[in-house]
């Protein structure tokens, strides 16, 4: 019986005490009742997590693989989440660290609309890294926004994106500030296409909102001319973006924020590891970008852990299509020849507060980054 498998990292004392939490977990992602009184037959054979091998790492630490069928998940994407870590994530020494799936998940759950190579399809830049300043700061006016999309679109930006923190506040409205941000960067994506450039800039509104506004204001969004919306999971929950990735109508990329979900990586011995959160679960959900802390910023990500999630958003393993990753968090032009060297052409490289010193010549500044990469 083939089932798809989620690889835990486990602290225990022993082999008797890890066995015991792996098939805990087993029972909790699934069934949640006592071991002695689960059904025979079906339930038993079929919806019951198996224990699939067991392998000690350490003295105090052990890796298990625990296998679900797809009937313990059904059709709908909360639940898959549910299964993988869903009780399991209140035992304590419980940290899920890797997904393999199987054909049943993969059918059910296609991952990003446009992924990798949709990207280059719409942005038209045939190699090489992306450039992505970052539109802020929270407090500005719509227009001193709009221009500062106008200033990078114009010198070769490839997406820029809304600040998380941009949500539906009194000094730019949603509505206002994205139509026009959105306005700004086709403005400028016009004048780019008579001077003869054959790539053009993606404006990421940020959704903010309620969590039954996100469709609503995602479609806004893209009426008002903007190429992709930004989401944050921590807040609207991974499902918001698989929604809108499975909807047809809306047919705009997505680019998840990392935003809220600090806690699930930062403990060693609970949560996530960071290439699935980051990775994994993002092309699960279907976003087609996944940001996350750069190595070397202001939180503190090591170059292992960021190299981790850059291999799961790429995997050919992985669910549907390679996605981008985009690591940012106080990074400077400055450091782009050697997140180049990292990362390589597949990744959008995030620019924030340390394009705003450039003021009016930010333009300037895109464009040496667009030579450095």
């Amino acid at each position: 019986m083939d089932r798809f498998a989620v690889t835990y990292r486990l602290v225990a004392g022993s082999r008797a005490d890890a066995e015991e939490l792996a098939e805990a977990i087993a029972l909790e992602d699934t069934v949640e009742i006592p071991r002695d009184v689960v059904p025979k037959g079906y339930i038993e054979d079929v919806v019951l997590g198996r224990v699939l091998d067991l392998v000690q790492v350490d003295d105090t630490v052990w890796r298990a693989r625990v296998g679900y069928h797809i009937d313990a998940v059904g059709r709908e994407l909360l639940q898959f989440i549910n299964v993988m870590l869903g009780n399991a994530s209140i035992l304590k020494g419980v940290k899920a660290i890797d997904l393999t799936p199987n054909v049943e998940v993969r059918t059910r759950f296609p991952g990003a609309r446009f992924g990798a190579e949709g990207i280059r399809s719409l942005t038209g830049r045939a190699a090489g890294g992306y450039i992505c300043p970052v539109v802020k700061p929270q407090g500005s006016s719509p227009e001193t926004l709009a221009r500062f999309c106008y200033l990078t679109a114009r010198a070769g930006a490839d997406i820029v994106k809304e600040d998380h923190g941009l949500a539906n506040q009194d000094a730019a409205p949603f509505r206002e500030r994205v139509r026009i941000g959105a306005e700004a960067v086709n403005r400028a994506n016009a004048e780019r296409a008579e001077a003869g450039d054959t790539s053009r800039a993606l404006f990421f509104a940020n959704i903010g909102g309620h969590g039954d506004q996100v469709r609503e204001l995602a479609c806004y969004a893209r009426d008002a001319g903007a190429g992709g919306v930004l989401l944050i999971p921590g807040l609207f929950g991974f499902d918001a973006i698989n929604r809108l990735a499975q909807d047809t109508e809306f047919n705009l990329p997505i680019m998840a924020h990392p935003s809220h979900l600090g806690p699930y990586v930062l403990t060693p011995d609970q949560g996530y590891g960071h290439g699935m959160l980051f990775g994994q679960m993002m092309r699960l959900a279907g976003a087609d970008i996944s940001v996350f802390p750069n190595y070397g910023g202001r939180f503190g990500f090591s170059l292992d852990e960021c190299a981790e999630i850059a291999d799961a958003c790429r995997s050919e393993g992985g669910i549907g299509r390679a996605i981008l990753p985009s690591p940012g968090g106080g990074m400077s032009p400055e450091r782009l020849p050697d997140m180049s060297a990292q990362y390589g052409p597949d990744c959008v490289f995030l620019l924030g507060g340390s394009l705003l010193r450039h003021g009016e010549s930010v333009g300037e500044a895109i464009k040496a980054c667009r030579a450095t990469i």
